[in-house]
């Protein structure tokens, strides 16, 4: 099976997924899917890792996270709460091998309408696969923590989604973040897997995709920018990352845009 790509360039929103080795239910117990978020807390002492949403499920997760031009915080972040995550059940269940696929798919955000659609997308992963009914039953996803915000263990940078989506207070975007997955929630469309939040190089405009095609250089020659209307996405030629995220189904350095390869 091909491996997934990343392709780094600063500044830029990431959505992140990574699944577990053979699409294993290795997270099934809500002991591991705490240990990931206690790792995730530690990377964001450590690095300064500024997260904007996240889901943990029994065999993958997604990770929203804003780039802020240090190249070295989201790979560093990963590597962190992969390997301790993997180390520790290893160690734990007396296992060996590999607990992670060897590579993550990140996929750059729009910061518009994009980015809104990409969060409820990431928070309704475990209603699409039947687990719950609202996102609010789920405890490992950011949606409790955006409408309760914690004291203590806090994950979610609320200043950078405040200043994301131009709003005034926390207060203004738990309601209207509220109102947008209520919203989904009615749409069958919205419970159904959509490939692009996790397949694709790039989501958003056709300026915004282009751009980033163009950046890449000689390594975007070859990826299709596909879409309409206002919703374009970069594909590559063929799917490259092409695993199934539903919860029961199964270095971002420019000169190693397609090769770093995380170790755990």
């Amino acid at each position: 099976m091909p491996r997934a790509n990343r392709h780094y360039l600063p500044g830029y929103v990431w959505h992140i997924t990574h699944r577990c080795h053979k699409r294993e239910f290795l997270l099934k117990f809500a002991r591991d899917q705490r240990r990931w978020l206690r790792w995730l807390f530690e990377a964001k002492k450590r690095f300064g890792t500024s997260i904007l949403n996240y889901t943990v499920t029994s065999n993958h997760i997604h990770l929203i996270v804003r780039d802020g031009q240090e190249r070295e915080v989201i790979p560093e972040t990963i590597q962190l709460v992969a390997g301790r995550t993997g180390q520790e059940y290893n160690q734990r269940k007396n296992r060996k091998g590999a607990f992670w696929e060897d590579r993550y798919h990140a996929t750059a955000i729009e910061a518009d309408f994009h980015l809104g659609q990409c969060m409820v997308y990431v928070d309704l992963n475990t209603v699409r696969a039947g687990v719950v009914t609202h996102p609010s039953e789920w405890p490992f996803c950011g949606y409790n923590e955006i409408q309760n915000p914690r004291q203590r263990y806090s994950l979610i940078d609320r200043e950078s989604l405040i200043d994301l989506f131009g709003i005034q207070s926390m207060d203004e975007f738990k309601k209207t973040y509220k109102g947008c997955v209520e919203e989904a929630l009615e749409k069958q469309s919205q419970r159904e897997r959509q490939p692009r939040w996790t397949e694709s190089i790039a989501v958003g405009s056709e300026a915004f995709v282009r751009d980033v095609k163009g950046k890449l250089g000689a390594k975007g020659m070859w990826r299709e920018v596909i879409g309409a209307n206002r919703s374009y996405e970069l594909r590559e030629a063929t799917t490259a990352y092409g695993a199934d995220f539903g919860l029961e189904k199964g270095d971002l350095r420019q000169k190693n845009t397609f090769h770093w390869g995380l170790s755990v």
